[in-house]
């Protein structure tokens, strides 16, 4: 049962998607009522954060028995003796699950509201506290020790300092605010520190803010799994083309047991210095971190061989990872998507330029995994028909572990061709609440087969690389 409004979404790009959801391949297959159906409990579930809160667990530096001890301890303590059990994945080894609790509806709201923006919104529903500079509206004499409800603007139309707000808001919780009115809207000097301790949150997850660093990294299920599939062995040279912030890097690096080499690349600057952070905070030192548009990343001059960073020449890389910009669709929670139409249908051009650059600087007999957070055909499918069709080279290649669904019908692909790919689809399982007496009721496999499909919108698709023609 839902307990947030579905995701809206610009005019258009709403229209667009019905089309995709709408495909003659897809009616064919479902029927009309059922692929409608699947459609909007995908909008239900987008709005909602995921069942699970996933960590991966940097095997480079504990093993995973000993940091699960040390977690659990550190949710007892957060929860205050609230029994909530932190699962071991049995095909992703290096993961722990933490059940989310919630939506807790019998919470009473308190007359001092605190507005804050959609993306703190967001991360206050997976287990954050709130920090001032998401902070945009607070009630009139909010004093430090004061008892406050936590609310999101979705729609971004609450002014700055405002007093009250009557839009559209969402209802995240409670908590205590650290700060006064006044020093939280202070003109001098940045906004920065924790400004509103959660402790009644609408979704119960526990909170990692300083939470065993170096040691955990918070990371979405289907985003671990798209490092296994890609299987780096020790020795070998990795390419990570678009890697900001690092998760997907520092796991590559951990799985060859810090011993090869991964050359990770971002055309931000300052995404760049987050990934050598991440790298250095997991004490990794295979990790080679450069600002660069991955677009340019194949060399065609012989002399910039010797080199370390990029550009690259053709052929350099035993696997890559092309984990592309992508429309972001498939991220949870999100209640209202901003982006326009244009916006949307901007990036399958742009996963087809890194495509082909992949394409080149993959070695024979190479591995090239792609993937997105998105749930569109255009980024997905279509890009996988597409790739097939334009490179003959490239063999679509069996995933292992297997643990989303098969590709969405709709882009011309064999069913075949589908069952090689996974899309992790949120909607593959009914929206439902968890309290602590189902979870206690509940067996572990059962609690394992839900984290596997009450996760973000994913996609993967892996290629074999034959020949170099």
């Amino acid at each position: 049962m839902s307990f947030f409004p579905k995701i809206t979404f610009e005019y258009e790009v709403e229209e667009y998607l019905t089309k995709v959801f709408r495909n003659n391949e897809l009616i064919t297959a479902l029927g009309t009522q059922e692929a409608e159906n699947k459609y909007q409990s995908l909008l239900s579930h987008l709005s909602h954060p995921p069942g699970f809160t996933t960590v991966r667990v940097n095997t480079h530096l504990a093993s995973v028995k000993h940091v699960k001890k040390m977690l659990f301890e550190e949710i007892q303590k957060q929860f205050k003796g609230l029994c909530v059990p932190v699962l071991e994945h049995p095909k992703l080894q290096d993961i722990l699950l933490i059940p989310v609790i919630g939506p807790r509806r019998d919470l009473k709201k308190h007359a001092s509201e605190v507005i804050v923006g959609a993306q703190c919104g967001y991360a206050v529903l997976r287990g954050a506290h709130v920090y001032v500079p998401g902070i945009v509206s607070t009630s009139r004499f909010v004093k430090a020790g004061d008892l406050v409800s936590v609310y999101s603007d979705i729609e971004g139309k609450c002014k700055r300092g405002a007093k009250e707000f009557d839009g559209v808001k969402v209802f995240l919780g409670n908590g205590i605010s650290e700060l006064s009115r006044s020093e939280i809207f202070s003109s001098s000097g940045p906004l920065k520190g924790l400004g509103i301790r959660m402790i009644e949150p609408v979704y119960l997850s526990p909170s990692f803010d300083n939470v065993l660093p170096g040691h955990l990294f918070l990371q979405n299920l289907p985003s671990v799994v798209v490092s296994h599939i890609l299987n780096p062995q020790p020795g070998e040279k990795i390419l990570d083309m678009c890697a900001a912030p690092g998760g997907k890097t520092t796991h590559l690096a951990t799985l060859m047991h810090d011993q090869g080499e991964v050359i990770a690349m971002d055309k931000i600057a300052n995404k760049v210095k987050k990934i050598k952070q991440n790298a250095e905070l997991l004490q990794l030192n295979c990790i080679k971190a450069f600002c660069y548009d991955g677009t340019r990343a194949v060399s065609v001059e012989k002399g910039e061989d010797k080199q370390e960073g990029p550009p690259f020449l053709p052929e350099s890389f035993d696997r890559i990872l092309l984990d592309a910009p992508c429309s972001g669709m498939g991220q949870r929670p999100n209640m209202a998507y901003s982006s326009t139409l244009k916006e949307v249908t901007s990036y399958q051009p742009l996963q087809r330029k890194l495509f082909t650059v992949a394409v080149k600087l993959l070695k024979p007999g190479g591995v090239l995994v792609y993937s997105t957070c998105t749930i569109t055909l255009s980024e997905n499918e279509e890009q996988v028909a597409w790739a097939l069709k334009t490179f003959p080279c490239l063999q679509l290649h069996r995933q292992e572990p297997h643990i989303g669904g098969e590709g969405m019908k709709g882009a011309g692909l064999s069913l075949d061709q589908l069952k090689l790919l996974q899309r992790f689809d949120p909607s593959a399982v009914t929206l439902q609440g968890m309290d602590i007496n189902a979870l206690q009721d509940s067996r572990e496999d059962d609690l394992i087969s839900l984290a596997n499909k009450d996760c973000i919108g994913f996609f993967i698709a892996k290629f074999i690389k034959l020949n170099s023609k």
